[in-house]
């Protein structure tokens, strides 16, 4: 798994989420941030793996997009902003 990018602190701490109450939903949206970072930046476990910061970075604005606005997210703006942050490993830059 992806375990090793973000633990559930560090995404309370991101998200200043002190409470456990959402630790659940917390940990669905991490996977699903991770899930969707993979499929936009096209990239398996080792390339994630190889593009730890950008991917952390993609991943924690993807959780705090998608903890925001958990009623009613717009994927399509979320999408092109991951392109945007991913777009060097999606073209095989770095």
């Amino acid at each position: 798994g992806l375990e090793w990018v973000i633990t559930l602190k560090e995404a309370k701490n991101y998200l200043r989420v002190d409470h456990s109450e959402d630790d659940k939903l917390i940990q669905d949206l991490l996977l699903s941030a991770k899930k969707l970072c993979m499929d936009v930046g096209r990239m398996d476990e080792e390339q994630f793996a190889e593009n730890e910061d950008t991917v952390r970075t993609a991943i924690f604005f993807t959780l705090g997009y998608l903890y925001e606005n958990r009623t009613d997210p717009d994927y399509h703006a979320l999408t092109l902003h991951l392109r945007s942050i991913l777009f060097a490993q999606r073209e095989g830059i770095l």
